[in-house]
């Protein structure tokens, strides 16, 4: 069971099912446990949903040699986003009571004032990336990690899941003759 010999099929799929279930769990702390997701958390979603569908569509593609690192390079991206996404979040968290930045406008009320033309586009993103009072309440812990701790670490985790099928060497990759035994 070396995760080294697992083909890149397989590799891709089974980030592809781990994209999945955490996003099945961000949507069972919403629904379930009642934690309302902030800006930030919401564009962490979307960060795994982007790695999810370029695991997905690389295991069904299985590529050969540069195809690989096309799909390896579009998660890293989304790994990218995310991490840096997560350690804005934790930033927020980490400032004292008084330099948090006030509340703003939850995600559902942008996208209404942005279908509306209310405000720009360019001003909906800068405020979903800049996150606000709410992107720094710590509602959710587990072993010490906050959820963005958490995100932060399965994003690394997963982009270095997407290169771990380019750091095979050579002779992995080639098939392996069968060998004559003599009777």
């Amino acid at each position: 069971m070396n995760p080294l010999r697992w083909s890149f099929r397989v590799a891709f799929l089974l980030g592809f099912v781990v994209c999945v279930a955490l996003l099945g769990y961000a949507l069972y702390s919403e629904q379930q446990m009642h934690l309302t997701p902030c800006n930030l958390c919401i564009l962490q979603r979307v960060a795994f949903v982007w790695m999810g569908l370029w695991f997905l569509v690389g295991g069904l593609h299985a590529p050969q040699r540069g195809g690989r690192w096309v799909y390896a390079v579009l998660v890293l991206a989304g790994a990218v986003f995310g991490a840096a996404i997560a350690l804005r979040q934790l930033w927020l968290q980490s400032l004292p009571a008084g330099q948090v930045p006030a509340c703003g406008a939850g995600f559902n009320m942008l996208l209404m004032q942005l279908k509306g033309h209310y405000i720009p586009l360019s001003q909906f993103i800068t405020t979903m990336l800049r996150g606000d009072g709410d992107c720094a309440k710590v509602t959710w812990r587990f072993l010490g990690l906050t959820m963005a701790g958490w995100t932060l670490i399965w994003y690394l985790l997963l982009a270095a899941w997407a290169l771990l099928p380019r750091a095979r060497r050579r002779s992995l990759d080639a098939p392996r003759p069968l060998r004559r035994t003599r009777s």
